[in-house]
């Protein structure tokens, strides 16, 4: 390129992004990143840029599309505030392992340091909860940074990256040529497994009496839901899920145990404290998972497979690690392991099911009550979508019993916040989802608490014309908070009750068509109406106000004292 076809920062970073075949972005425009917007004017074309209300909310939007496309989500922002108010969809990315490229405008380099107007340090705030982060101050760099953090974005254990590029770089004229990275010295993504370790924890599983599998995550993120499904049922080992893990194998399968954690099924829970073998794939030992350390799986030989180095022997200390991609090693395990089923095992979980079932599942998913559960509309779900929907939900109790009650029959259909915990996250994570997979239906999930969070996404569904459906079950109260503060606060219900505004008159002031739910008897019918429009859809669903989510394993104690009451 000569002197005469030199082209600006600005230009250069729009170039960059459709050679990484980007078409998507979300974002919202300000001074700071003004150049780099007049370039996206210009390539409407090539890039579809979603204008969200708030830039946390386009965060939340490109975690949702990164979730069910498997591809990087993008995010562009201003400096400032508009950088920090990505931050906690940047965090939520990280703990969660989304792939995201989030690129901030910057006052100018000579202006660095000075308290400038909307000058902040994003670079340093972001570094805690960024997989990697850099500053660019020429125009010569932003080939090769770009290429950098999508490399990075999306391999080995994917996460977030930040790049942060002042607006003298942005107007600044360069000779492009870009590159794309497929290596950078001293960062291995994937480590290599060890042939010694498969051969430990194959003799491992071929000896075991009572093997349990948790998977997480890592066999969606590692595209190994086929190599799971054939290791499960060569091995015949029932297998539990973690709430990110959720829609890799079909809710049906007969060896799908049901969820591990706080909120989780019983038999999973108690019986992770009697398996005489606990394999780990892809996940990562959270809390909410364990419980108490001192008590989890202790008579256990414990096998973990696993992408990131970091999280073997964080939390839990294992008999073999298995490191590497799950799509590699576990057919490695698969064809070595013995045929074999474990009947009287497997019965166990079954009879454990049984009595959550007359305890806890019958009365949430078929009441007899008056009042209407969050049980009962997931199920309703489940039946007018026919287990095909994509769920997104938000976080509470609306979440767990969505995690627990919703019925999957492909993989990347459960999108939640599940390490950060992001109340208002569902909203435009539906949206991100929708357009990361338009022809599936996509149902947002939502409790009254969350959804006023990041409401004004609403303004985004409408002006994209994304056939979103939302439902929000409003019970008045933050449920999760409410439900704490009942058990072990003796009803101290501080700050947890909520006077709501007319959820189905915003809806409608958004153009939305919307729909109040409050009798048994209008539910499924609404369901089905909401699901046969080809537009958004909100529906409002009233729901008992103090219910609560059970089973429950308190803060703290061991995953064998689950209670189911």
């Amino acid at each position: 390129m000569n002197k005469l076809n030199k082209i600006s920062g600005a230009e250069a970073v729009i170039r960059c992004l459709i050679e990484e075949d980007v078409n998507l972005i979300y974002g919202y425009p300000g001074g700071a990143i003004m150049p780099i917007y007049d370039e996206l004017y210009k390539f409407q074309d090539k890039l579809n840029h979603v204008l969200t209300r708030h830039e946390q909310g386009a965060t939340h939007a490109a975690q949702g599309y990164a979730r069910v496309s498997g591809k990087v989500g993008v995010v562009t922002a201003t400096s400032g505030p508009g950088a920090t108010n990505l931050v906690t969809g940047i965090a939520d990315a990280q703990i969660d392992s989304t792939p995201m490229v989030c690129i901030t405008g910057q006052v100018a380099s000579h202006l660095l340091g000075s308290d400038a107007f909307q000058e902040t340090d994003i670079i340093g705030i972001s570094t805690p909860v960024t997989k990697w982060n850099c500053q660019i101050t020429k125009a010569v760099d932003i080939p090769k940074i770009i290429a950098k953090a999508f490399y990075i974005a999306k391999s080995g254990r994917p996460g977030p990256v930040l790049i942060d590029i002042t607006k003298d770089a942005q107007f600044e004229m360069m000779n492009f040529k870009y590159k794309k990275c497929k290596s950078i010295r001293s960062y291995k993504p994937t480590p290599d497994y060890s042939l010694k370790d498969i051969n430990n924890a194959v003799s491992l599983i071929n000896s075991a009496k009572k093997p349990l599998i948790v998977w997480g995550q890592g066999v969606i993120l590692g595209n190994a839901e086929n190599e799971f499904k054939e290791f499960i049922e060569k091995t015949g080992i029932p297998a539990a899920w973690t709430i990110l893990g959720l829609s890799a194998l079909p809710t049906e399968h007969p060896l799908n145990v049901g969820m591990v954690g706080m909120h989780g099924n019983y038999g999973p829970n108690v019986l992770t404290n009697q398996c005489d073998l606990l394999i780990a794939i892809g996940m990562r030992f959270d809390d909410r998972v364990t419980g108490n350390l001192d008590t989890y799986a202790k008579q256990a030989k414990i096998i973990h497979l696993e992408i990131d180095p970091a999280e073997v022997n964080k939390n839990v200390d294992v008999d073999i690690a298995v490191l590497g991609n799950v799509k590699k090693t576990l057919p490695l395990l698969t064809k070595n392991a013995t045929k074999n089923s474990h009947k009287d095992w497997l019965s166990k979980f079954q009879s454990y099911y049984k009595v959550e079932y007359e305890k806890v599942i019958k009365d949430d998913i078929h009441p007899t009550k008056h009042g209407l559960t969050m049980g009962e509309v997931v199920r309703e779900i489940n039946e007018a979508s026919n287990g095909n929907a994509i769920i997104v939900t938000d976080v509470g109790q609306h979440q767990m019993v969505a995690c627990r009650y919703a019925s999957f029959k492909q993989s990347k259909s459960n999108v939640t916040s599940g390490g950060l915990g992001t109340m208002g996250f569902a909203l435009p994570a539906a949206l991100g989802a929708k357009m990361g997979a338009p022809k599936r239906e996509v149902v947002a999930i939502i409790g009254d608490g969350g959804y006023q969070m990041t409401i004004q996404e609403l303004g985004t569904i409408f002006q994209t014309g994304s056939a979103v459906k939302i439902v929000v079950l409003n019970n008045e109260y933050l449920g999760m908070v409410r439900q704490w503060q009942q058990m072990f606060f003796e009803k101290r219900y501080a700050s947890t009750e909520m006077i709501n505004p007319d959820f189905v008159a915003i809806a409608k002031g958004y153009y939305i068509d919307a729909k109040k739910v409050e009798k048994r008897q209008e539910l499924k019918s609404s369901i089905k109406k909401m699901l046969n429009s080809n537009k958004p859809y909100f529906l409002e669903v009233k729901v008992e106000k103090e219910a609560n989510v059970f089973p429950m394993i308190p803060s703290g104690a061991s995953v064998s004292d689950v209670r189911l009451e």
